[in-house]
């Protein structure tokens, strides 16, 4: 299957550098930019929708939820819920609202999950608290039509291992109906050999336990899933998002495998801002076309 491991470190560190492979800014600048264009845009989405910031979905610190309302919240609404990126030592639900205005305005709430980032966060961790964060939005909002994962980069793990949960332990089923996969790493082994892992110091049990390649769940009925890569993204993170599509296709899931022109690894979901956006259209579409 991958090829991955059997590169050197040096090569495998510049594939699993996503700001080397960006075109129209370089290095530090397009991260920098990323991080400009997220926290802007979320300042947008707090001044213009609804919304109920910091709620509690456990006892740590970093376990909020950030909720953007639709404009006319019916008795019932579809959720998408939003997973950042930042491999999984930067970034916060506070940049992670940017998405919310087209959604809002088409009748879906957005939902950014806070989790707690390395070092303070381990891997097991921050899979156990996203899982949790879906358990809690389903409990405590009953109402829910349908649950939309949405995950960049980090975010895409978190949001693939979503879909391998075995939700008997947590008293509820989510009705996950889709998901959006965007620029995703979804097998962890290679990483363990880049500076990622300098700070998330995962032994190869924890990448192989958390990588949601190994773990791909039987087919949920009803569920459609979009795996979406940037043109500009290396071709490790091309091949991670076609092997895992074609795992989960192989386990009887509905995937769609997306690779979109003349974006990279940041501004692929920093335009989920936008209305004519594809990737904004298909997470608007996937609650009406189910």
């Amino acid at each position: 299957a991958g090829s991955g491991s059997a590169a050197a470190p040096q090569e495998l560190s510049r594939q699993y550098s996503p700001s080397r492979w960006a075109r129209r800014l370089h290095g530090d600048a397009v991260v920098q930019a990323h991080l400009e264009a997220t926290a802007a845009g979320t300042q947008r989405a707090r001044a213009g929708a609804q919304t109920v910031l910091h709620v509690p979905y456990g006892d740590g610190d970093g376990e909020r939820l950030d909720i953007y309302l639709p404009t006319d919240p019916s008795g019932t609404f579809p959720v998408l819920v939003y997973i950042h990126g930042g491999y999984w030592q930067c970034l916060s639900k506070d940049e992670s609202g940017f998405a919310a205005p087209p959604l809002v305005s088409r009748g879906v709430a957005l939902v950014a999950v806070g989790y707690d980032t390395a070092p303070k966060g381990h891997m097991d961790a921050m899979v156990l608290q996203v899982r949790r964060s879906i358990a809690f939005l389903a409990k405590r909002y009953p109402g829910i039509r349908g649950v939309y994962l949405c995950g960049h980069s980090a975010g895409a793990q978190l949001a693939a291992m979503v879909l391998a949960t075995d939700w008997t332990e947590y008293g509820v089923t989510p009705d996950i109906r889709g998901a959006v996969l965007v620029s995703g790493v979804y097998d962890l082994e290679p990483l363990l050999h880049t500076y990622v892992n300098d700070v998330l110091s995962m032994t190869r049990e924890v990448a192989q336990r958390n990588s949601p390649l190994l773990r791909v769940a039987p087919a949920a009925a009803g569920c459609e899933v979009l795996v979406a890569v940037a043109e500009h993204d290396s071709p490790e993170f091309h091949r991670q998002s076609r092997e895992y599509g074609q795992a989960l296709r192989a386990a009887g899931w509905s995937v769609s495998l997306l690779d979109l022109a003349g974006v990279d690894h940041f501004d692929i979901i920093e335009k989920l801002s936008e209305e004519s956006y594809v990737l904004t259209q298909a997470g608007a579409e996937l609650p009406s076309s189910l």
